[in-house]
C-alpha cells in the first residue's frame, strides 16, 4: 500500500484493512509480548507468529511533509503498517525480524528517538494550550517540548526508572488531558475571576445560559443592567462561562500558569486508581521554554528514581513513605491547602491518612 493510496483511499470502514496479515491471522489470539530493547516490543501469537512494534516519540502537531516522511519509511520496512498510539507514539509494525534492526539504525540515523516502553517516560499525553483553545492558563506543546526535550534520555532508555512513569498535561480545569490519573500532572491554572465586558454581553450573550455554565453558582444576573456579576470567593476560574460567553474573557499574563501534582495511575489488575494531588500550586508562565517547570519535573523524577522500590509506581512509593517524607525528599515547601482531606481543626496533618512519618 504506497503513501499515496493511504493518504486518498477513503473506502469502507472497515478496520481490519489496515492490520498486517500476521495481526488479522491472529486477531485476538497473542499470548505474550516483551521488550526486546527500548522502543522495541516482540509480539508472540499462540500459534508462535511473531510481529514487532518500533516505537518513535512524535508531537500532537505535524506537518503534512513530516507525515510523508515517517509513511516512506513505514512503506520500506513494513508495507506501510503503523499506528498511532493514545499518547502520540509511533509505532512501525514490523512483520519480517530481519527488518528491525535496520529500522532502528535508519530512524536513529534521521533523528526520530527510539524508545517509551518499559521503566521509562513515554510521549506526554497533552491539551491544545496556545494553539487553538480557548480558555487555557498555560501552553501545551510548548511546555511538553521543553520537558520532554530535558527528560529524552528517559524515553530513549538511557536512563531508567523503577518503574513506568506517566506525565501529562492539561492547559486548564477542564481537564482535557489525563492530569487528574497521572503519575506527574502539569495543570494550568487561573487564579482570577473572568473580566466582564458589560456592554458586549448584551448583545452576544444569553445571560440565563451563561448562569447555569458555572458550576459553582458564581454567577447572578443584575436584571435592571442586563448584566451579569461574579461572586468571586465562589469562582473556581474554571473558564465554562468564557465558553458560553465571549464577553467573560478569563486569560490574564500574570494571573496564568501553572500547577504540579504528583501520585495518580490508572487502574490495572491488582491496584486501584489513584488520583493526582497537588504539590504546587503555581508556578508562572515563562514562554518558550518555561524553566522552572522543566526543573520541578526533572526533580521529581530524579528524587522519585533514587528511592523508589523496584516496579513502585510514583503513587505507590509516596503511599507507602507518606506525605510528609514526600516533602522532606523533595524539598518542596508544604502548604496545608495541597492536601485535600484537611478539615481545618477536624483534621490535623498528624492524623490525617495522606500523612504519617
Amino acid at each position: 500500500m504506497s503513501a499515496a493510496a493511504r493518504i486518498t483511499d477513503i473506502g469502507p470502514p472497515d478496520f481490519k484493512q489496515f492490520l498486517p496479515p500476521v495481526l488479522l491471522k491472529n486477531y485476538g489470539k497473542w499470548d505474550y509480548h516483551e521488550i526486546v530493547e527500548p522502543g522495541v516490543l516482540k509480539h508472540v501469537a499462540f500459534g508462535g507468529d511473531e510481529i514487532y512494534s518500533v516505537r518513535i516519540a512524535s508531537a500532537r502537531l505535524h506537518s503534512t511533509a513530516w507525515i510523508e516522511r515517517v509513511l516512506q519509511i513505514a512503506d520500506k520496512y513494513c508495507d506501510g503498517y503503523l499506528r498511532w498510539t493514545t499518547r502520540n507514539n509511533i509505532e512501525f509494525l514490523v512483520s519480517d525480524k530481519a527488518k528491525v534492526q535496520p529500522l532502528v539504525k535508519e530512524l536513529k540515523s534521521k533523528g526520530y528517538m527510539v524508545g517509551g516502553t518499559g521503566k521509562g517516560i513515554t510521549n506526554i499525553v497533552h491539551t491544545q494550550g496556545w494553539v487553538h483553545c480557548h480558555t487555557p492558563a498555560t501552553d501545551a506543546s510548548g511546555v511538553v517540548k521543553a520537558v520532554m526535550d530535558d527528560l529524552a534520555d528517559y524515553f530513549t532508555g538511557v536512563k531508567t526508572l523503577p518503574a513506568k512513569l506517566r506525565i501529562a498535561l492539561a492547559c486548564c480545569l477542564n481537564m482535557c488531558g489525563a492530569v487528574h490519573c497521572s503519575d506527574i500532572a502539569i495543570l494550568g491554572v487561573h487564579r482570577k475571576p473572568p473580566r466582564i465586558d458589560h456592554a458586549a454581553i448584551k448583545v452576544q450573550c444569553e445571560l440565563p445560559t451563561v448562569v447555569a455554565s458555572c458550576p459553582t453558582g458564581a454567577i447572578k444576573i443584575k436584571p435592571k443592567e442586563g448584566t451579569v456579576e461574579v461572586n468571586q470567593p465562589r469562582c473556581m476560574f474554571c473558564g465554562n462561562c468564557y465558553t458560553m460567553c465571549p464577553a467573560m474573557p478569563l486569560a490574564d499574563k500574570e494571573g496564568d500558569g501553572i500547577a504540579i501534582l504528583v501520585g495518580g495511575k490508572i487502574s490495572n489488575a491488582r491496584s486501584m486508581p489513584k488520583f493526582s494531588k497537588m504539590i504546587i500550586p503555581f508556578i508562572p508562565n515563562e514562554p518558550p521554554r518555561w524553566p522552572q517547570v522543566v526543573k520541578v519535573i526533572r526533580h521529581l523524577v530524579e528524587v522519585y528514581a533514587s528511592h523508589a522500590k523496584k516496579h513502585e509506581r510514583m503513587g505507590d512509593w509516596i503511599e507507602r513513605i507518606g506525605w510528609e517524607r514526600f516533602f522532606d525528599l523533595t524539598g518542596i515547601p508544604f502548604d496545608m491547602k495541597c492536601i485535600d482531606d484537611f478539615r481545618l481543626a477536624q483534621n490535623t496533618l498528624r492524623n490525617s491518612p495522606s500523612f504519617k512519618w
